[in-house]
């Protein structure tokens, strides 16, 4: 399963030192379910990995790499993992491939992405108009078994 929004910021609260229950209340669950929904979250995979990327891009900060291509700069306030400017990209096709592409963002922003790109990569098929639909019909049904049939071929024999 994919990292919903409530457990992302489950897992936001979890890094910013809150118990399983108190994140779990942050998150946005029943404060009478706080204890089981913070102890099945703790647990979950989809959480584990988040914060496991979140931990190894706190130590990846301190390595100075330089892109190839044009990045926002994490600063330390941020909470979130891996947003995207919208300074950062000079074609709007780039902009939502990367917000495809992002791992950390929400899975319906990723969707919300692909569809808005779709139209960049793929034309939509037009549907027929009724006369198209007429003449489709017809051809289809001009073959076949009870289809007209062609002309007889006339040979013309002079030499005779």
């Amino acid at each position: 399963m994919a990292l919903t929004d409530k457990k992302r910021r489950f897992a936001d609260a979890l890094l910013s030192g809150a118990s399983n229950r108190d994140a779990a209340i942050a998150a946005g669950y029943s404060e009478k379910t706080a204890s089981q929904a913070g102890s099945k979250l703790a647990k979950d995979p989809d959480v584990i990995a988040a914060i496991g990327r979140h931990l190894r891009d706190r130590q990846a900060q301190a390595v100075e790499v330089k892109p190839g291509r044009k990045v926002k700069e994490p600063t330390p306030e941020d909470g979130a993992v891996g947003e995207l400017d919208l300074g950062d990209f000079d074609d709007p096709m780039d902009f939502l491939k990367a917000v495809m592409n992002e791992q950390a963002a929400e899975p319906k922003l990723r969707v919300d992405a692909a569809k808005a790109l779709l139209p960049y990569k793929h034309g939509k098929v037009a549907d027929q108009g009724k006369k198209d639909q007429k003449a489709a019909a017809a051809d289809q049904a001009s073959k076949g078994r009870f289809g007209a049939r062609p002309p007889p071929k006339l040979v013309v024999n002079n030499k005779g």
